[in-house]
């Protein structure tokens, strides 16, 4: 079975997510997508945790707890959010392997490193091998953009996601049920699961405009 993963560097819910793929069954074929993950924001018209201060403190500080009870080595950058553009490119340019991914995530979540530093990405592209002037390639750019959009048309709206079929499953601490999921489809198929297809709205909160 193939699956898709949808992530971005600046999450550190997808550095955890990232460390439990192992977890999933042997028979699984992941295809990795970097997305961009403000682009996500701005589609949907949302705030991302960062955005509001005690959300941000609280995000980081679970992350950190959460890595800890996972047994997953994790610092956080020297700052937070960054821009991610460059070391998204980069993962697109070295063909979007796990090992392009792990570099980056690694470099982020585990050596602290600013990967919005041009120096940083230099090295990190030398260590993948790849040319610093790919990450301006129009083709890998536009494979980026591409991403994000095949990720809206499919309803993400945050990472880490995995696609199976046509369902997503949303956050690292969805993992037990993506393979739940793989293990048995028809845990999601009883009638509380299926009542929440048609479940009515039963109040809008007034956006301001």
């Amino acid at each position: 079975m193939k699956i898709a993963w949808v992530f971005d560097v600046i999450s550190p819910f997808s550095y955890l997510s990232l460390r439990q793929l192992d977890r999933l069954p042997k028979d699984v074929e992941i295809e990795y997508v970097p997305v961009l993950f403000a682009g996500l924001l701005n589609h949907h018209g949302q705030t991302g945790n960062a955005e509001i201060e005690s959300k941000r403190r609280f995000t980081y500080r679970f992350a950190l707890w959460r890595a800890r009870k996972l047994g997953i080595p994790m610092r956080m950058p020297p700052a937070h959010p960054f821009n991610p553009l460059h070391a998204l490119r980069l993962i697109i340019a070295a063909g979007g392997s796990r090992k392009a991914i792990e570099t980056v995530f690694d470099a982020v979540f585990w050596h602290s490193r600013d990967v919005a530093d041009p120096a940083v990405i230099e090295d990190l592209a030398r260590q993948l091998g790849v040319a610093a002037a790919a990450l301006s390639d129009s083709k890998v750019k536009q494979r980026l953009h591409d991403n994000t959009n095949w990720a809206i048309e499919r309803g993400v709206f945050g990472v880490p996601t995995f696609i199976v079929g046509n369902e997503t499953f949303w956050g690292h601490d969805s993992f037990d049920m993506v393979v739940d999921y793989l293990h048995d489809p028809a845990l999601f198929q009883d009638s509380e699961m299926q009542k929440i297809e048609q479940l009515p709205v039963g109040v809008m909160r007034r956006r301001k405009d």
